[in-house]
Order: structure tokens, then C-alpha cells, then sequence
């Protein structure tokens, strides 16, 4: 490894990059804040399909998140293989995510950073962050639940490898 940075870091990856893990993203960078370990501990985001490239987060995750104090202001960006080298553990919201990744992994070594959102769940019986984009408001508060949830065990199983 080499000593750019000794940041733990973390991505989170779905779709396009506009709803699910921007919103990942935005949680777990304040559970990092509240915990006093920004110097410790990175986050970033992106998406396995590129045509969102440069956008903010959906409009209705923006609202949604910052209705329970998260500001979302991410700009889209595609995964891509350089990414396994960057970062110390990669969060898929879905299956199809996870297979993605699994498929753009360089090495059989960096398909042991891929780890699924929904194993960071434990009130919630479901195996995957469903997409909220065409679930309506409703879906999008389910989503944020469900990231709550999975991002505060997930930087609770981080801080104690720390």
C-alpha cells in the first residue's frame, strides 16, 4: 500500500450515482463527523452506468435527505477499475451492483473489498437497498432507513478494526 493517504476509505456503489449510494455517502460522512473521525475515515460514491456523469443527486433524495439533516452534494461519477486500487472496502446497494463490480474487479484479491450493503442490516429482513427512483416519496424515506441503519453498523465494524 502505498502512503498517498492512511484514510480507511470507503465507496458506495449503485446505479447511477444519483439516489442510493449519494445518499450512503452522505450518511456515513456524518456519522464519521459526529464520531470525530474525519481524519480516519473517507467516503465517496459512485455509479456502475455513467450517463448521470457530473449530476447531483436526484432531486427527491436531496429533499428527503436534508429533511433529517443530510446535505447530498456529490457529482455523479462511473466506478471504474482504479477504484479497487483507492479504496480499502466497496458497498454495493444490489445484486446487480455487486455482480458489476465482481466483473470490473483487476484481481481476485480485489473482490474481497466488494461487501453488500444489506450485510450491514440487522432490524431489517431484506437483501438489498432497493432503488427509490420510481418507488415515489415513500421510497426514498425507506432508503434513507435502511442507509441509517447499514451505515452505522458498517462504521461501527470499521472503527473497530481501527
Amino acid at each position: 500500500m502505498t502512503e498517498v493517504s492512511s484514510k480507511y476509505k470507503v465507496l458506495f456503489v449503485c446505479l447511477g450515482n444519483i439516489c442510493r449510494s449519494p445518499a450512503a455517502q452522505g450518511i456515513f460522512e456524518h456519522i464519521v463527523r459526529e464520531n470525530g473521525m474525519q481524519d480516519r475515515i473517507e467516503a465517496d460514491s459512485a455509479g456502475t452506468y455513467g450517463g448521470h456523469r457530473g449530476e447531483l443527486p436526484d432531486r427527491r433524495m436531496r429533499n428527503a435527505a436534508m429533511y433529517r439533516g443530510y446535505g447530498l452534494t456529490h457529482r455523479s461519477r462511473q466506478v471504474s477499475g482504479l477504484d479497487f486500487l483507492d479504496f480499502d472496502l466497496i458497498i454495493a446497494m444490489d445484486d446487480q451492483n455487486y455482480e458489476d463490480l465482481m466483473h470490473l474487479a483487476p484481481s481476485v484479491e480485489a473482490t474481497h473489498k466488494i461487501k453488500r450493503m444489506a450485510s450491514y442490516l440487522t432490524t431489517h429482513k431484506i437483501t438489498y437497498i432497493p432503488d427509490p427512483y420510481y418507488m415515489g416519496l415513500d421510497g426514498f424515506g425507506l432508503v434513507l432507513d435502511l442507509l441509517e441503519e447499514g451505515c452505522g453498523n458498517l462504521f461501527n465494524a470499521i472503527k473497530a478494526e481501527l
